[in-house]
C-alpha cells in the first residue's frame, strides 16, 4: 500500500479537479461554514442548498441569528427535518455572541461546548474554516476508508468507527486538512458510492484493498438495521365558531420541540382511533370533544419510526382548552396558519386544508 502522504496528495489533486461548486465552498466565513455543516447532517446536498441560501439571507451573521427568535429560525428550518439542529444552532449562536464576542471558537475543546457541536461537526468546522488538523468521519468517510484499507468489520460498531477515525487522523493532510476532509466526503458522495462505485475514476483505486481484491460489493459490511416501529397517530382539527383551528406548541425538550402541531397522540392497544383523538385531547388540553368525520390520513417516516396520521374534525363540548402538556395554544385562521412552523406531516395536512380556504370549517363539525 502506498504511503498515506501520497494517498492524501492524490486525493487532494483529484478534489481540485472534480469538486462540485457548492455555495459553502465559496466562503471562508466560519459562521457560514458552521451553518452548512449543521444543515448537511443526515441531509442531502441538493435539499440543503435552497435552505442554506434562505437562512443566510435572513441571518447573514451570527449576531443576526442570535438576535432572532426561535420561531423565526424554525420557520426557516421548516421541512428540513431534524429540528433539534435548528434549535441548537440558534442557542449556540447566542452563546457565541454572549461568551465569545461573536467569534466562532477555533479550538476543539471550546467549540464542542457549543450546543449541537459534536466530534464530527467540530472537526469539519475547525478543518475547513481554520485549517486545523482534525479528520472528519461520517458515512461517506466510513465507506471510503473501509474499502481503501480493506476493513471487513461491521461499520455500525463503535470499535470499527474508532479504528477508522484513527486511520483518518493518520492520513489527513498536514497542509490542507479542510480540503482533505471535503475530498474524502466528496469521493464517497460521487465516486465511492454504496452501490456501483466508479472505481475507474477513483484516485485511490491503485491501492484500494476492496477494489484490488474485488470486494467493493461486500465492503463495507453494515449489520442489518433494527426493525422500524410503526405508530398510528390520531389528531384533532378543533374548530370554533370563529372558523379558527386550534394549534399547540410542542415543548423544546420534546421531539419536534418548538414546532406547532394539531393536538393528538399515539393510539394505544385496543383503542379505536377516534377514541385516541378524544383521549389525547382530554389529556393535552383538558377538554371533552365530539369527534366527527375523518379529514385525511397520511403516512410519514421519521429517522427511527414511521407513522400513519389520522386527522378528524372535532368540536369542544365541555371545558376550555389549556396547554397541559404543551407550551402554548393558539386559535388561528387558515390565512394565519402559514406564519407558524410545523413538522412535515402537519404541513401536509395544512396543504390539504388550504383547499378549503373559502369554506366555513364549522360545517364539518355539525351533527
Amino acid at each position: 500500500m502506498q504511503g498515506s502522504g501520497k494517498a492524501a496528495q492524490d486525493l487532494l489533486d483529484w478534489y481540485q479537479k472534480n469538486k462540485r461548486d457548492l455555495p459553502w465552498r465559496n466562503t471562508d466565513s466560519p459562521y457560514k461554514i458552521w451553518v452548512s455543516e449543521i444543515m448537511l447532517q443526515q441531509t442531502r446536498v441538493d435539499t440543503v442548498i435552497p435552505y442554506y441560501h434562505r437562512f443566510l439571507e435572513a441571518f447573514p451573521t451570527v449576531h443576526a441569528l442570535a438576535e432572532a427568535n426561535q420561531q423565526q429560525v424554525l420557520k426557516l428550518w421548516e421541512g428540513l427535518g431534524y429540528y433539534s439542529r435548528g434549535r441548537n444552532l440558534y442557542q449556540a449562536a447566542k452563546m457565541v455572541v454572549d461568551e465569545f464576542d461573536g467569534k466562532i471558537p477555533d479550538d476543539y475543546k471550546t467549540i464542542t461546548k457549543l450546543k449541537g457541536i459534536g466530534p464530527y461537526t467540530a472537526a469539519a468546522v475547525l478543518s475547513i474554516a481554520f485549517e486545523k488538523k482534525h479528520a472528519v468521519v461520517d458515512g461517506n468517510v466510513l465507506r471510503v476508508m473501509a474499502r481503501y484499507f480493506g476493513i471487513q468489520n461491521d461499520i455500525r460498531s463503535g470499535k470499527t468507527k474508532r479504528q477508522i477515525q484513527r486511520l483518518a487522523d493518520e492520513m489527513i493532510s498536514e497542509n490542507s486538512p479542510g480540503d482533505f476532509n471535503q475530498a474524502v466526503m466528496e469521493l464517497g458522495a460521487t465516486v465511492c458510492t454504496p452501490t456501483n462505485p466508479k472505481c475507474e475514476d477513483c484516485p485511490l483505486s491503485v491501492d484500494c484493498v476492496a477494489y484490488q481484491t474485488v470486494q467493493t460489493d461486500t465492503i463495507p459490511y453494515k449489520s442489518p438495521a433494527k426493525k422500524v416501529p410503526h405508530h398510528h397517530i390520531g389528531v384533532g382539527l378543533i374548530v370554533n365558531q370563529k372558523n379558527e383551528l386550534l394549534i399547540a406548541l410542542r415543548p423544546n425538550d420534546a421531539m419536534l420541540g418548538g414546532l406547532w402541531e394539531f393536538p393528538g397522540g399515539k393510539q394505544e392497544k385496543g383503542e379505536k382511533i377516534e377514541e385516541t383523538v378524544s383521549r389525547e385531547l382530554s389529556e393535552e388540553l383538558g377538554v371533552s370533544v365530539q369527534v366527527f368525520d375523518k379529514f385525511m390520513q397520511l403516512k410519514h417516516a421519521y429517522s427511527h419510526f414511521k407513522i400513519t396520521m389520522h386527522a378528524f374534525w372535532c368540536s369542544i363540548v365541555d371545558g376550555s382548552p389549556k396547554p397541559i402538556s404543551g407550551k402554548e395554544i393558539q386559535w388561528v385562521t387558515l390565512n394565519q396558519i402559514d406564519r407558524y412552523p410545523f413538522p412535515k406531516a402537519n404541513k401536509t395536512l395544512i396543504e390539504k386544508l388550504h383547499e378549503l380556504e373559502q369554506s366555513d370549517l364549522t360545517t364539518f363539525t355539525r351533527s
